[in-house]
C-alpha cells in the first residue's frame, strides 16, 4: 500500500510515481497508460487526483491523449523525462548529496557504484 507524504499534493507524488515508471520503460512508449478507473483502484485515490497527476505528465509532454482511446506514452517521452531528470539531479540532489559525503569524509574510494550481489 502507498504511503503518501503530507508536504506535497498527492497528485503531484502519483505523477513522481508514474513518472518513475514510464523512465523504468512501463509502459512503453506508444503504448496506453492505464485507464483512470484502472490507476485509481491500484493506488486507492479519487480518480479526479489520478486526472489531475495524468494532466501534469502530458503537460510535460510525456502522454498524449488520442481522443477515445486513452492516453499514450508520446515517442522520445523516456529521454526527456530522463534529461529532465538528470539536470534536476545534477542542480538541485547532487549538491547535498556531495556536501552530506563530505561532512561524514566517505570519498570516492569508499563508494561502490555497482549494486551488491
Amino acid at each position: 500500500m502507498q504511503t503518501w507524504d503530507q508536504r506535497q499534493p498527492i497528485y503531484q507524488q502519483l505523477a513522481d510515481i508514474l513518472a518513475a515508471q514510464l523512465l523504468d520503460g512501463d509502459p512503453t512508449e506508444g503504448e496506453a497508460m492505464p485507464s483512470v478507473r484502472a490507476l485509481a483502484g491500484r493506488y486507492l485515490l479519487n480518480p479526479l487526483t489520478v486526472n489531475r497527476a495524468l494532466q501534469a505528465l502530458g503537460d510535460e509532454g510525456l502522454l498524449e491523449n488520442r481522443r477515445g482511446l486513452g492516453l499514450y506514452v508520446t515517442t522520445g517521452a523516456r529521454e526527456r523525462l530522463k534529461a529532465a531528470e538528470r539536470e534536476r539531479f545534477l542542480q538541485t540532489e547532487w549538491p547535498r548529496l556531495r556536501e552530506r559525503l563530505r561532512r561524514l569524509g566517505i570519498g570516492a574510494k569508499q563508494l561502490n557504484w555497482e549494486e551488491r550481489a
